[in-house]
């Protein structure tokens, strides 16, 4: 137990450089507080001791504004920068060394109909290991995001993620990135949006243009061509008219 706490201060002060030591994580984190509290309430909450559970997390809420349901399934390391608002739903599992920023929801679309149909069953995010996820992202419903993936701030994902892919914009779409940015995925990403990062929907646009651009090209070689046809064509007889021409008479006849 203190190993991890060891480890999991350590990854705190790694990942945030407005720590200046254990003693201030100790003292002035929420996140680790509210992982003090979500320990033993998990632990009751496997053996059935479910309304003690619920009330310890529920203190937990009101000291740390962070709701953790005691079901969820959270792996070494955990890191809630900043904290405020976040919300994890009872089903969500998260792996090791994943880091969420304050206003992240882990949450359920199941209608608020037919609960007891809905009870253990799969119905919030599993996050594998080293995932990131920003400020404001909503991850909702039973969906994969793979390891060491990066969902942006205020990106609503409801469908799953590749591994080692980087989603942002509503609904959450995958963005290309450079090179040297692919090549250093495993690297730490503070609210998971690298700064060269392309916008998706600026991408589109372009393509768009550039479509409209070659589309144009094409109807002006094609108007030319016809242009050029039409001049090219002898001149129409006028109706009534003999084509022929006509033999000039000699004199004498």
């Amino acid at each position: 137990m203190f190993k991890s706490i060891r480890e999991e201060i350590q990854g705190i002060i790694e990942r945030d450089p407005a720590v200046r030591g254990w003693l201030e994580v100790v003292v002035a984190y929420p996140s680790f507080w509210v992982m003090r509290y979500h320990r033993v309430a998990h632990w009751l909450w496997k053996r059935r001791l479910r309304v003690l559970a619920r009330w310890i997390m529920q203190m937990a809420r009101w000291g740390t504004g962070i709701e953790i349901h005691p079901g969820a399934t959270i792996g070494e390391r955990f890191f809630i920068d900043h904290g405020m608002g976040v919300v994890i739903g009872e089903m969500a599992e998260i792996g090791d060394d994943v880091t969420l920023y304050h206003g992240v929801t882990l949450g359920g679309v199941s209608p608020s109909i037919d609960s007891d149909e809905q009870r253990n069953v799969t119905r919030h995010p599993t996050l594998k290991d080293r995932v990131i996820v920003g400020s404001g992202a909503q991850i909702l419903g039973p969906v994969i995001v793979g390891e060491c993936a990066r969902i942006g701030a205020n990106a609503v994902v409801t469908r799953d993620v590749e591994p080692r892919s980087t989603m942002v914009g509503i609904p959450a779409k995958p963005v290309q990135l450079s090179r040297a940015e692919q090549g250093a995925i495993d690297r730490f990403v503070a609210y998971g949006t690298p700064l060269d990062v392309s916008d998706p929907v600026k991408a589109d646009n372009e393509a768009l243009r550039d479509q409209i651009a070659m589309l144009k090209a094409r109807l002006n070689a094609i108007e030319f061509s016809l242009q050029s046809t039409e001049e090219s064509a002898p001149a129409p007889v006028p109706a009534g008219s003999d084509p022929a021409p006509r033999p000039s008479k000699r004199a004498g006849d």
